[in-house]
Formats: C-alpha cells, sequence, structure tokens
C-alpha cells in the first residue's frame, strides 16, 4: 500500500503520503488482530472464521488498493493498474482505488472487532446469574422496614 509502486520502477513523492498515514495504521491494525487472536487462544477460545474472512478480503483490498492508486513520476500521476494496462485506464485506476482502500481498512477493523469478541469470555447464561444472586443470599434494604 506504501512502497510497492517502487518495484514497478514508479515510485514518487505521494509515497510520503502513503507510508505514514495509509500503509502504517494498515499495519498497526494487522498487528492489532495478530494480538487479539493470540489473546483469544491463550484463553482456549475458538477464532471464528470471520477474523479469517475479513482479514483476507482487507488484504485482498489493500493490494487492489496498491495496484490502483496513483502516485506523481516525472510530474505525471501513474498507478501499478495504468502502466500495465495503458495510460487511458489511468481513470479506472483512480476511480477503483478509492473504494479499494475504504474496503481495506473496513474489512481489517471488522477483523479487529471480530477477533477480540473471539476473546472475550462468554456471557454468563441466565440460570448462572440467577444462581449467582441466591448464593449472595440478599439483605433486606434497611430503609424498606
Amino acid at each position: 500500500m506504501g512502497v510497492g509502486r517502487w518495484a514497478f520502477g514508479i515510485g514518487g513523492e505521494l509515497t510520503l503520503w502513503y507510508v505514514p498515514l495509509i500503509a502504517i495504521p494498515f499495519a498497526i491494525l494487522q498487528l492489532a488482530v495478530v494480538h487479539r487472536m493470540r489473546v483469544a487462544e491463550r484463553r482456549g477460545r475458538p477464532i471464528g472464521r470471520a477474523v479469517y474472512l475479513a482479514t483476507a478480503v482487507a488484504w485482498v483490498c489493500a493490494l487492489g488498493f496498491g495496484f490502483t492508486v496513483p502516485d506523481v513520476v516525472d510530474g505525471k500521476l501513474v498507478s501499478i493498474f495504468s502502466l500495465l494496462a495503458g495510460e487511458s485506464q489511468l481513470s479506472m485506476s483512480i476511480a477503483l482505488c478509492n473504494p479499494f482502500g475504504i474496503i481495506a481498512f473496513a474489512g481489517i477493523i471488522a477483523a479487529l472487532i471480530f477477533a477480540v469478541a473471539a476473546g472475550r469470555d462468554p456471557r454468563p447464561s441466565e440460570d448462572e446469574l440467577l444462581d449467582a444472586a441466591e448464593e449472595l443470599a440478599m439483605v433486606e434494604h434497611p430503609l424498606s422496614r
């Protein structure tokens, strides 16, 4: 998302904006997902398919974003997609990069939410709550007399 264009020889000045504002926050969210998955594993809680699916969607869209986001090279906008498909596809590339980026971040945030939910302890059932209340032996309030 941040510096992949350099591998294609079209790295430009916008990389200085993409790395701190897009690539690093995305990487931090990825690390948070992995951390929460490890927390869930340590607690013996199953990690649902939703975490893996949301992460996969985020990665696919992040790759799509990286291929379609333009950079300024020699005073002209160019993306990996427009480099491979021709200059006429630059407008299509620009049109696709924003949805790809938004869905990538939405997907990784969803994966983080699913991972946090997977690591949480299950809510007590109503029977467990009632049993706990009986064990506490409720005392009558002094002002109710």
